[in-house]
């Protein structure tokens, strides 16, 4: 089926696109998440959280075969390079450098947000490359600097792979929810298949003693300051604990001389639009909050009559968490680390999470057993010269890449032999 079979729309607003078709295109891929439905694309616009205000432009692409949408990406065309997270800048200088403008270009991409996963909805692979098609001829017609998929899956990978596109690589930490089994070599003894961990206690045994011991003092210290938890998930969390968390968001960007990317309003949005996928931790003081940390899961909990929360199934292989958000009003020594990480690894320890995405960058996150893991986006350039230099570079970027994630393997947090 030829490409001229499609009929291509490009949306100025993700209001303008079919809800629930778009959603239902998400539940078929692979590695969908919550981050690309269209309620939170829809909140980012209507908040004016991603809007051409703040640098990013809509143009959703979609394209239709007899009447059904078959394949989809929010796409962007951005004026700086803010909120992205794969950095492009030093190509902005080059371009600058040379007389030339780097902006506007075009990016496929959840703004403000680092989480890999399907960004090229479609419906087979050849709705897939054909929407990759139609990227690039657009770009080409309006005349872009160049296009960037972000953060994609290994099918949008693949399909711009196909297109001739370059593929670039960064590195964040992630956390399994596997417990070591025996080593191959121990020949005496029958295999060990894979488990989750059972509890807090067993995960912390899997980690070599240094990094065990770490983790107890770490915890000790926010203990002893008096500091105690409590979560909400879902349609749980209360309005004044969404009030509350937004003051600590906003404090962590202003600590760092910043404003927030994403406004009160959109997290209102979030709250009555979309509030099944958040879990929202809360450390309190004395009774008193005093710090935050929202993450989110995609998957949904529901409340049954023996008074128990059940995980519903996905259509997904695993089950994540992702870590997003986090703030605090007052300081308590390691009161990051316990808020961030070891809360979230302890509740998806308790309800069964395969996953916990700790999000970009970030080399501290493995002594808390959070391992590197590539993640990948595509690239291309409409100027020739410009897209053989860029191409050169990136392949002694992956060397060093390689090189990197082999260097950190070494470093272990878990026990070895």
């Amino acid at each position: 089926m030829g490409k001229l079979d499609y009929v291509i729309r490009v949306l100025d607003s993700p209001l303008a696109l079919d809800a629930a078709a778009w959603n239902a295109l998400l539940d078929d891929q692979q590695d969908g998440n919550p981050f690309m439905r269209h309620e939170y694309l829809a909140a980012l616009f209507e908040s004016g959280s991603a809007t051409p205000a703040s640098g990013w432009t809509a143009r959703f692409m979609t394209l239709t075969l007899g009447g059904q949408l078959v394949a989809a990406c929010p796409l962007y065309v951005k004026a700086h390079s803010y909120g992205e997270y794969v950095f492009d800048w030093a190509w902005a200088n080059a371009y600058q450098q040379h007389g030339l403008d780097y902006y506007p270009k075009a990016v496929v991409a959840v703004p403000f947000t680092p989480v890999p996963g399907a960004r090229l909805l479609a419906r087979t692979s050849q709705d897939r490359q054909a929407l990759v098609q139609a990227l690039l001829d657009w770009c080409q017609a309006q005349k872009m600097s160049s296009l960037h998929v972000l953060f994609g899956n290994e099918d949008d990978i693949d399909a711009c792979s196909a297109a001739g596109m370059m593929q670039r690589h960064t590195v964040q930490f992630h956390w399994k929810n596997v417990a070591p089994t025996l080593p191959h070599f121990v020949s005496s003894l029958p295999p060990t298949l894979p488990r989750k961990f059972t509890d807090f206690d067993d995960f912390l045994m899997s980690l070599n003693q240094d990094k065990r011991k770490k983790i107890r003092q770490e915890r000790r210290k926010v203990a002893e300051a008096g500091v105690k938890f409590r979560w909400a998930l879902g349609a749980g969390i209360a309005a004044a604990d969404w009030d509350f968390f937004y003051r600590c968001y906003e404090r962590t960007y202003q600590e760092h001389g910043n404003a927030p990317y994403l406004s009160p309003d959109f997290f209102q949005r979030m709250a009555h639009t979309m509030t099944e996928p958040w879990l929202l931790f809360v450390a309190e003081q004395e009774g008193t909050p005093i710090a935050t940390s929202l993450i989110a899961t995609n998957s949904i909990f529901t409340r049954t009559s023996d008074g128990f929360d059940h995980l519903e199934a996905t259509k997904r292989q695993s089950v994540v968490t992702y870590g997003r958000y986090w703030g605090a009003l007052k300081r308590v020594d390691c009161l990051h680390f316990e808020a961030c990480y070891y809360q979230p690894l302890q509740w998806c320890i308790e309800h069964g999470y395969e996953r916990f995405e700790g999000g970009a960058q970030g080399e501290h996150k493995m002594a808390r057993a959070l391992m590197p893991v590539k993640t990948t986006s595509a690239h291309w350039l409409a100027h020739p010269a410009f897209a053989n230099a860029v191409e050169k570079f990136l392949e002694r970027e992956g060397s060093g890449i390689n090189s990197y994630l082999d260097e950190l393997s070494d470093r272990t947090p878990f026990k070895q032999g």
